[in-house]
């Protein structure tokens, strides 16, 4: 049965949770490589993987049998005591990314605030007493206070304040904005940046503005810190997506497709911030598990065995070059972007409303910065479904942009 030919669904409540989010009126099951059952028996291509989290897609025949093993023997345990697969999964990491060590948590969100953390404590040790990081517009870093004020979006700020200070806000791909930032603010340490902005619309920086930002980072002492939360773990075809640029960063946030769906984050750090924390400075209950640092192993191992990153390469640009054909002409679609399998289309009004349409439709996906369509399916998508992806998506966004544009309202 799909989701196209099923009857309306009944909607699950939850009376006892928060309201926090705008959810469809479907709840699901239980899923298998990129396809996912809804508690109705519904069936949908999934091409949102949790939002770039089921990197592996779902209950893949590797993974599963693993983490059954490690539940069973250990889930978690305090970081009173040595973890040892915390040594082997920052060990591969660390060789993956050519840094040094590594710090495990449990999110993004804490990988984020992890490193603006260092930064501060990287100023203070240089007798900075209020450092202050360069950050991008349409930036987002997270919703804790500190990782609120840093991203770029005063939608997901507003309620919030007053906010933390300590951030200068630059336009994307402007070196020159950061050359004129650094003549005024003498208290600068950093520049912490999304390789691909996700949540601002799938914006990538330019291999040619990472390279001179890494310079400026060199050439003023100030430390480069590249959040890899969601472009990161081989989505674009490279296991980070700075490495297509050739350079490496100081700090390396991580997260989301660390662990194929178990909760892992990591801030990987490089020679020149290695030993910014101590013993006291940072800490967590969670982060660093046994379950979680298992995930993570098991999820490298994997994605090594099957060759994802060009799996994730081959498929991303197949389907790519089938959207873009496919809406070739088309107006009000302005652009198809990013890399690999983290793509975005952007249209010429909001278009929150295909989110709905495309699950009826039998598809999972995503839409942000009001007007972009987000895909991010798992790395193990075939070619066939990426066709698939866009023999359903695309009758949908043309029947959308061929309505009458909603009236601005009075």
């Amino acid at each position: 049965m799909t989701a196209a030919s099923a009857a309306a669904p009944t909607a699950p409540t939850e009376p006892h949770v928060m309201a926090t989010y705008g959810r469809l009126p479907l709840a699901l099951s239980h899923g298998r490589g990129c396809t996912v059952w809804d508690t109705e028996g519904r069936e949908y291509l999934d091409a949102l993987a949790g939002i770039a989290v089921n990197t592996l897609g779902h209950a893949h025949p590797k993974l599963v049998p693993a983490l059954q093993d490690q539940i069973g023997k250990l889930i978690h345990s305090s970081n009173y005591y040595h973890v040892p697969l915390q040594e082997r999964l920052a060990a591969k990491l660390c060789e993956l990314s050519g840094l040094t060590n590594v710090f495990f948590c449990s999110t993004g969100l804490e990988a984020n605030e992890g490193a603006l953390k260092i930064a501060r404590k990287y100023g203070h040790d240089r007798k900075i007493d209020r450092p202050e990081i360069i950050v991008l517009e349409n930036a987002f870093h997270g919703r804790s206070i500190a990782t609120l004020s840093a991203t770029g979006n005063p939608k997901v700020q507003a309620g919030f304040g007053p906010l933390v200070e300590g951030f200068v806000r630059v336009p994307m791909n402007d070196i020159a904005a950061i050359d004129a930032v650094a003549k005024t603010h003498p208290n600068i340490v950093a520049v912490f940046l999304e390789v691909i902005q996700g949540e601002g619309g799938i914006r990538p920086a330019t291999i040619d503005y990472l390279q001179q930002v890494r310079r400026r980072c060199d050439a003023n002492d100030w430390l480069l810190m590249l959040d890899e939360v969601q472009c990161g773990m081989g989505r674009t075809g490279k296991w980070f997506a700075h490495q297509w640029a050739g350079i490496r960063p100081d700090v390396m946030p991580m997260a989301k497709g660390l662990g194929s769906g178990v909760p892992v984050g990591a801030i990987v750090c490089g020679p020149k911030t290695a030993k910014v924390l101590g013993a006291g400075n940072h800490g967590t209950t969670f982060g660093g598990n046994p379950l979680a640092m298992r995930a993570g192993v098991e999820t490298l191992r994997i994605m090594e065995e099957e060759g994802l990153l060009a799996n994730a390469a081959k498929v991303g640009g197949e389907l790519r070059l089938g959207l873009q054909q496919a809406f070739e002409g088309v107006a009000g679609v302005r652009e198809i972007r990013g890399q690999g399998l983290m793509l975005g289309i952007e249209l010429d009004r909001p278009c929150g409303v295909l989110l709905g349409r495309a699950a009826d439709a039998g598809l999972l996906i995503s839409v942000t910065a009001d007007r972009v369509i987000r895909l991010l399916p798992a790395l193990i998508l075939s070619s066939a479904e990426a066709r698939r992806i866009v023999e359903i998506l695309v009758p949908l966004v043309k029947a959308f942009l061929a309505e009458p544009p909603p009236k601005a309202a009075s």
